[in-house]
């Protein structure tokens, strides 16, 4: 639902004054999903190079079953960080600069291409009020 005029107006209001608070806009940085997300996919980044150490470490002592640890922890971390890296992407609400901003997305799913459920949906809304 739409804001009418006034909260608008009242919204931006408390917005910029909240802005203005040095320890409030510190706060709510450090609460910035992006900076959590920013920070997984660079602990990530330092498995996937420990990873690799680890599996040429046992490729080169011959040591199978390590160089398969090491890929492991590899393949581990590589889908943490993408799944760190979706979470970023995400359209919730994220801050931006101690203000907030709301992503527009298109439809139900995000802005991704819409499925098959929301299409589906999209249909039995717009279908001729006689056919029930």
């Amino acid at each position: 639902m739409p804001l009418s005029e006034h909260e608008q107006r009242l919204f931006e209001q408390i917005e910029r004054s909240l802005a203005e608070d040095p320890k409030f806009a510190s706060a709510v940085r450090a609460s910035d999903p992006r900076f959590h997300a920013r920070r997984r996919l660079l602990v990530a980044a330092g498995v996937i190079i420990a990873g690799l150490a680890l599996l040429v470490y046992g490729a080169v002592i011959k040591t199978p079953p390590l160089a398969v640890a090491g890929f492991v922890v590899m393949l581990a971390s590589a889908a943490f960080a993408v799944q760190s890296h979706r979470r970023a992407q995400s359209p919730d609400l994220h801050v931006v600069g101690g203000t907030a901003s709301r992503r527009r997305s298109r439809g139900r799913s995000g802005g991704r291409r819409p499925g098959l459920i929301d299409r589906l949906e999209d249909r039995w809304r717009q279908r001729p009020e006689g056919h029930r």
